[in-house]
């Protein structure tokens, strides 16, 4: 997809088809409700358990949807559509999150609701990847890609600080309560959009091939060159990213001498990287071809360098510097990667090749705030940053000596 398919006089603009602008509002909408919940959960954890080993196995009870589910979320998406699947997330979210104020009195069932919420997530995530595609013309992916992460970031940005002060003034329940009318509301859009169907002819499983059919997307992922090089780099920065955004906070402690406002200032300069980084993609999205390995794996040399400084310096306004060049990294890589994804990965499968990729990005991020705290407390929070930096540097050279990315060939039709 390169920014050659359109006429200078007609710039790839993401708002001119209304299907995803549709899709644009519901998710929108939907992130705004998720900030609330966001913020208020972990709280009510804190106030229940009154432990930080509570709020992480909050985080956990949050992770192993993706690990348990994604195998199956991806086969019903391929099967189902991405429509029907987002709105019955939608919707299964929307009740649970109506309930957990009623039932909030005992931390158990607050984890099984996290839980079920996350496991909403893990069925309507590679939907939305999948949608995309069927309302966006190649050469606009970039642009409406950006316009999703931009509203993602600039609402945790805006909204986690009235989160806060609504959960003080008002508790939990008002949280909650946002945050299932923001599930009905982008149900309610969604139920509305038309999207193009699925011209490709489907993968139909020979009897009693159900596994194989489970298999499909680690199968497609296997066999293909340039998916499995987009994998190692998915699981290398997953394995650096888990780490180092949990142990932030230390980091600030033990390192920066930055304190709780050191910390809020870091989380700032975090949040405006990422909110300009797709702003800029947006703006460029004409020139910016994604089958260009630096488009996909130059984010992850970004990323790495600013570990690698996080772990020499000691200044926490070179800190934030840092990590604002670490937000834009982080949001183009996302945005560069979901792209690429979104154009080679053949329709059939694409379900279940997103849900590969979530589970390697959960399965990382698990087995590196693992590890991450047991070599800050061994060997000191500087070497997790050390280590972090290293495989992200090893995720981009993965790719940037590649030739220009290609698709995949198709998957071969079962009949």
């Amino acid at each position: 997809m390169g920014g050659s398919a359109a006429a200078p006089s007609t710039p790839p603009r993401w708002w001119s088809g209304p299907g995803f602008v549709r899709l644009w509002a519901a998710q929108t909408l939907s992130r705004w409700g998720d900030v609330f919940a966001m913020v208020a959960l972990p709280l009510l954890v804190l106030r229940l358990t009154g432990s930080g080993l509570g709020v992480s196995l909050a985080v956990v009870a949050e992770i192993v949807p993706v690990l348990l589910l994604a195998p199956l979320a991806g086969i019903v998406v391929d099967r189902l559509g991405p429509l029907p699947v987002m709105i019955s997330a939608d919707l299964f979210r929307a009740a649970l999150a109506g309930l957990l104020p009623a039932l909030s009195g005992q931390v158990g069932t607050v984890y099984v609701i996290a839980f079920a919420l996350a496991a909403g997530g893990v069925f309507f995530n590679p939907a939305a990847a999948v949608l995309v595609p069927r309302l966006v013309p190649g050469e606009r992916l970039v642009a409406a890609n950006s316009a999703l992460w931009s509203a993602a970031v600039l609402s945790q940005v805006v909204l986690a600080p009235l989160a806060g002060v609504l959960v003080a003034l008002t508790g939990f329940a008002a949280a909650f309560w946002i945050n299932a009318a923001s599930f009905l509301v982008s149900a309610a859009l969604l139920a509305r959009l038309r999207a193009a169907p699925d011209t490709t002819e489907p993968q139909l499983p020979a009897p009693g091939s159900r596994w194989r059919e489970a298999a499909a997307g680690v199968r497609t992922v296997a066999g293909d060159r340039l998916l499995r090089m987009l994998a190692a780099g998915q699981a290398l920065a997953a394995l650096s990213a888990g780490a180092t955004s949990a142990l932030l906070v230390v980091l600030v402690g033990e390192h920066l001498h930055g304190g709780p406002q050191g910390f809020g200032v870091l989380l700032a300069a975090i949040g405006v990287g990422a909110a300009t980084g797709p702003l800029l993609l947006a703006a460029a999205s004409r020139r910016i071809d994604t089958r260009r390995p630096v488009f996909v794996f130059g984010p992850f040399a970004l990323r790495g360098v600013v570990d690698l400084v996080l772990a020499a310096v000691g200044n926490l306004a070179m800190a934030a510097t840092a990590l604002a060049a670490y937000g834009v990294g982080t949001s183009t890589g996302a945005v560069t990667f979901t792209s690429l994804l979104q154009t080679v990965v053949p329709e059939p499968v694409r379900g279940r090749v997103f849900a590969v990729y979530d589970m390697l990005w959960q399965a990382g991020r698990l087995t590196s705030l693992l590890l991450g705290g047991l070599v800050a407390d061994l060997a000191g929070v500087r070497v997790v940053y050390l280590a972090g930096g290293v495989l992200l540097v090893a995720a981009a050279l993965l790719g940037l000596r590649a030739r220009p990315l290609t698709r995949p060939a198709q998957p071969k039709r079962r009949r």
